[in-house]
Order: C-alpha cells, then structure tokens, then sequence
C-alpha cells in the first residue's frame, strides 16, 4: 500500500513540475475579475477594464483609491488591502494585457 501511495505521490509531484507556475500578479488580479473581468477585460460599459491602460494611470488610481483622495464604494476597501508593491505588481499585470475589444 505504501509503495502504491510514493507511485502516486511521484505521479502527481512530475505533473505539477509539468504546470507553468502562475506569476504572483495573476494570482492578485485573479481577486479583480468578478467586477473587471478575467484579466481586466470588462464586459459591457459598467465598470472600466483595466486592461490595456497605461502602468502609471493604474498604479496612480489605486494608490489614490487606497489613501481615499478617489472615492469609491468598494474599490477604497478593496485597495487598502494591497501593498504599495502589490499595487504596482497588479498595474503592470493589467497595463500588460490586451485591451478588449470594442462591443459591436
């Protein structure tokens, strides 16, 4: 039995090492997706996507809605939670990505 479980466990670990490891920033936009979209594309006119905008905008916006010189009814809690270094890390995420498609 325990020679059947290291033969599962050696399986699994060789698979994990076969997965690309997911960037830290992802796994902090991932939390922004249930408003802004997977990987800041928004759907619909809402919310804007963050996406495709300028590193220093982003960066500039959530530190504002962080310190509460931008209010917001969600975003200022939300972003009190980040690190200044997080708050770049995610502005560089989304600044990288492809901006969405304009609706049709």
């Amino acid at each position: 039995m325990k020679l059947i479980a290291l033969g599962l466990l050696a399986a699994c670990s060789a698979a994990a090492a076969e997965l690309p490891a997911i960037p830290p920033a992802a796994r902090l936009a991932a939390t922004c997706a249930a408003c802004h979209g997977t990987a800041g594309q928004t759907q619909g006119s809402t919310l804007p996507a963050l996406a495709g905008q300028p590193q220093q905008a982003l960066s500039a916006s959530l530190l504002a809605l962080k310190t509460g010189k931008r209010g917001s009814t969600i975003m200022n809690q939300i972003a009190k939670g980040y690190t200044d270094e997080q708050i770049e890390q995610l502005a560089a995420y989304f600044a990288a990505q492809k901006k969405p498609e304009a609706a049709k």
